[in-house]
């Protein structure tokens, strides 16, 4: 009997580009893509060697840039040096963040406001621009926004970082729409309580009683859980999925007590 599926479940050869790669969700991101077979563009506004070196030894093909969001002529030039170097760009994911808790009336509000905005939207905007010109050559284009659950709800003294994410689901469905006539698919997750450099400053004691409290199964994710849904977003077969915003928390955003 025929096979009734032909679309394709594989990121093989596929060239990706994931931002904030030198730690937690991206570094995740970008040995997962590896394994998957495709070429991976490590990038960072931090030191990317470890990451580079960690999946050229694992037998990936990875070339690491060191990239600051929050210029776009650093983005301009190093977009462009990575299409040169893989020959084109397939999958953008848009994984770079910095956590800014700041009380609305401290003096440091605005420019804390501002770095987010930098950073975790107009950062976003821009890799997407910088690309366009590579997906629009791609056979199966996607771009991933990483959001957080903090663009769903929120919590106190952290309205620059939710604001942010919180813009960061509109840019993804506004741009699903204006893109979905070029086959663009454009997509974003929403992360809950996960295990990263930015929760590592949280005790233990405390994860544990928040994530018994708040979410359904009951603990933190771990930044592959996270990766692996970012992943199913960019295969081939994810042909008809766009303006989506999927959160992976553990059932946090639909437990109510």
């Amino acid at each position: 009997m025929a096979r009734l599926s032909s679309l394709s479940r594989s990121v093989a050869g596929k060239v990706v580009i994931v931002t904030g790669a030198a730690s937690g969700m991206g570094r995740a991101t970008a040995h997962l893509f590896g394994d998957e077979g495709a070429h991976v563009a490590v990038t960072d506004v931090n030191p990317i060697d470890a990451v580079v070196a960690e999946m050229k030894a694992a037998g990936h093909a990875v070339h690491g840039w060191q990239l600051d969001v929050a210029s776009g002529a650093d983005i301009t030039a190093k977009v462009a040096d990575i299409a040169a170097h893989f020959g084109g760009i397939d999958i953008l994911v848009n994984n770079a963040g910095v956590s800014l808790r700041v009380p609305i009336d401290s003096d440091e509000y605005e420019s804390k406001w501002f770095r987010a905005m930098d950073i975790m939207l107009t950062g976003q905007v821009r890799m997407i621009r910088a690309v366009l010109p590579w997906l629009r050559k791609s056979a199966h284009p996607r771009i991933v926004n990483i959001a957080s659950t903090e663009g769903l709800g929120a919590t106190g003294e952290n309205s620059p970082y939710a604001s942010a994410k919180t813009g960061v689901i509109g840019l993804t469905r506004a741009m699903a729409v204006e893109l979905g006539r070029e086959n663009i698919t454009v997509n974003c997750i929403c992360p809950g309580p996960i295990r990263t450099g930015i929760t590592d400053r949280i005790p233990e004691e405390h994860k544990q009683k928040f994530a018994r409290r708040r979410t359904a199964l009951l603990r933190y994710g771990e930044p592959e859980e996270v990766a692996q849904m970012t992943l199913s977003m960019c295969l081939p077969a994810a042909s008809y999925l766009t303006g989506q915003a999927l959160a992976v928390d553990g059932g946090l955003m639909v437990r109510n007590a």
